[in-house]
């Protein structure tokens, strides 16, 4: 608004960014925006008819998006898309898959084939320390390894271990989601268990995914420890069936499936509680990376030193009659003997190396399974 010559002019807005009667114009453009040093942000304003340029206002984005402007301004701003807030910048990957079970098998094989292969060095430590083959301290079994096999025989028989890995973890949180869905009610009904529903699941998932892919981590335990004696997988699997038939294939299954129900009962159910009770004390309803590996880290570590004891007594009937070892009947003779020759800490040897895979291993694993349900869609909108 102009007063002038006794009468007062109004301004008249026009598309393009001008703002004029017949004597005054108002442009503006980007090319006039000065920035101080000081961070401030100079704007300088010519007066004049629209054949001298009229009167300018430079950063006019800015101006939309910092200063309160009277509703002509806003209009304009929005017209020329100037209000609207900048969509963040960055690669992001989306795969549309429709089903659900698909998503969490795809996301959970992807999640424990890089977490095993990680951790790969730290299970062949542990492993070696378990059965006593390469030395009783982590140390000199590293030494031992580096010495005998290099690098490579750090990662000896991990090929092995992410099929198995892979097909086993797609499968164990496919059917903990599965029975967990079912066994969980809905809110304001009377629950269906006398006890949480993920510790059900949890047992089912791991028992479920022992059983499909038991005779593969017979293999990688077999290749690992007896390394001159097998050239390769499909060689060990064809000297086992020739020794011992398909049942061997199988043995130890038994503490496998005592020690596989407790631990995947405590590491799921240990993980939804720390995740619950992260977003009770923080008040966030996000979790972020850092915090997810942290959680599904302890989750693991917890899990795993309650169970430990029939974890070692599996390894070693696994390992059978090698090198002179004895052969145990069952779990209990297992768990005797090793009493009776190491004592009590022979159930926990190898728990510090365990433990140390296990911060990586299923940190990892919850990690890479929560990213790659956010890169995993159901629908196009979605991406």
């Amino acid at each position: 608004m102009m007063v002038g010559s006794g009468e007062m002019k109004s301004l008249s807005f026009k598309k393009g960014g001008i703002l004029s009667d017949s004597h005054l114009g108002l442009h503006w453009s980007n090319q006039d925006c000065n920035f101080y040093p000081g961070g401030g942000l100079f704007a300088s304003v010519q007066m004049g008819n629209e054949g001298n340029g009229g009167l300018k206002l430079p950063c006019a984005d800015l101006l939309v998006k910092y200063v309160s402007l009277p509703e002509g301004f806003k209009n304009l701003g929005e017209e020329n898309g100037l209000g609207e807030k900048k969509k963040k910048r960055g690669l992001k990957l989306k795969i549309k898959i429709p089903n659900p079970s698909l998503r969490r098998l795809v996301s959970g094989g992807i999640a424990g084939a890089v977490s095993r292969t990680v951790v790969a060095p730290l299970e062949t430590i542990r492993t070696h320390l378990m059965v006593g083959s390469s030395g009783h301290s982590t140390t000199e079994v590293f030494n031992n390894i580096m010495q005998t096999d290099g690098w490579k025989g750090l990662f000896r028989g991990n090929f092995v271990n992410v099929i198995r890995v892979a097909p086993s973890k797609a499968i164990e949180l496919f059917v903990y989601d599965t029975v967990n869905k079912n066994l969980s009610s809905k809110p304001g009904e009377q629950p269906k268990l006398p006890i949480p529903p993920s510790l059900v699941a949890g047992a089912s998932a791991g028992v479920t995914s022992t059983l499909v892919t038991y005779p593969l981590e017979l293999l990688k335990t077999r290749l690992t420890i007896q390394v001159s004696v097998y050239n390769g997988l499909l060689d060990a699997f064809v000297k086992i069936l020739q020794e011992g038939g398909p049942g061997e294939l199988y043995r130890g299954l038994a503490p496998s499936l005592i020690g596989v129900i407790p631990y995947a009962a405590t590491n799921y159910c240990a993980y939804d509680t720390l995740r619950k009770a992260y977003r009770k004390i923080f008040k966030e309803e996000k979790i972020g990376n850092i915090e997810t590996l942290l959680i599904g880290s302890a989750a693991g570590a917890i899990s795993s030193t309650a169970t430990f004891p029939l974890e070692v007594a599996r390894k070693q009937m696994q390992v059978g009659a090698v090198s002179g070892r004895q052969v145990y009947k069952n779990v209990l003779h297992a768990l005797a003997c090793i009493i009776e020759r190491d004592g009590i800490g022979g159930l926990y040897k190898g728990l510090g190396p365990s433990c140390l895979k296990l911060v990586p291993a299923a940190g990892i694993s919850f990690m890479c399974y929560e990213a790659c349900k956010k890169i995993l869609v159901e629908r196009e909108e979605d991406a």
